[in-house]
C-alpha cells in the first residue's frame, strides 16, 4: 500500500513525466545501499569495473521513494539529509558532487518520533522528511477494503491466467 500511495502522488503531479524510483532500505546492508543510493565510479571498491549512476541520480527530475528509511544507519542517514538540504549527491570514489532535482518520498512500519527520541533516526532528518504525513492504516484497520481488493486481484489474475474462475 505505501508504494501505491507513493506512485499515485507521482503520477498524479508535476514530475509526473519523469522517473520513479523506488527502494526498500531495509533489503540492502549500508554499504550495498549506499552504492545504490549514491552510485559509484569505476574503482571504487573490488567488483566495481565500470561508474554506476545511483538511484538518487537515475530519478533527476521525478521522485524516489525510500520504504522502510528507519532501517538506516545514521552515516547514510546524513548522506540522503545532505541530498535533501543541497540537492547533491557524491558518487563513491568520486571527489566530486552531482546536483539532483528530486521529490523524495520516505515510507516506514516504525514509529519515527520514537526513533528520534530512542537516538536511531536523525532528528534533523525527521523534520526535513515530515513536511506532509499521510498514515496509511493497515488493512487489518480496513476490513471493508478486502472485497475491493479481493474482487480486483481475482480480476487480474483471471485476465492473466485465461481462468473462467469467480
Amino acid at each position: 500500500g505505501k508504494e501505491l500511495v507513493a506512485r499515485a502522488i507521482h503520477f498524479n503531479g508535476p514530475r509526473a513525466t519523469r522517473r520513479f524510483v523506488a527502494v526498500n532500505c531495509g533489503a540492502f546492508p549500508d554499504t550495498l545501499l549506499e552504492s545504490e543510493l549514491f552510485g559509484y565510479v569505476r574503482g571504487a571498491f573490488t567488483g566495481a569495473i565500470k561508474t554506476t549512476a545511483g538511484l538518487f541520480q537515475m530519478a533527476d527530475g521525478g521522485t524516489i521513494f525510500l520504504d522502510e528509511v528507519a532501517d538506516m544507519s545514521p552515516g547514510l542517514q546524513a548522506k540522503v539529509l545532505r541530498v535533501l538540504e543541497i540537492g547533491e549527491v557524491k558518487q563513491l570514489g568520486d571527489p566530486g558532487t552531482r546536483h539532483v532535482d528530486v521529490r523524495v518520498i520516505c515510507a516506514t512500519n516504525r514509529d519515527l518520533e520514537e526513533q528520534v527520541r530512542a537516538g536511531r533516526f536523525r532528528e534533523d532528518l525527521y523534520y526535513r522528511l515530515r513536511v506532509v504525513s499521510i498514515r496509511i492504516p493497515p488493512l487489518r484497520e480496513r476490513l471493508q477494503d478486502i472485497p475491493v481488493l479481493a474482487t480486483h486481484f481475482l480480476k487480474v489474475y483471471r485476465d492473466r491466467l485465461n481462468s473462467p474462475v469467480r
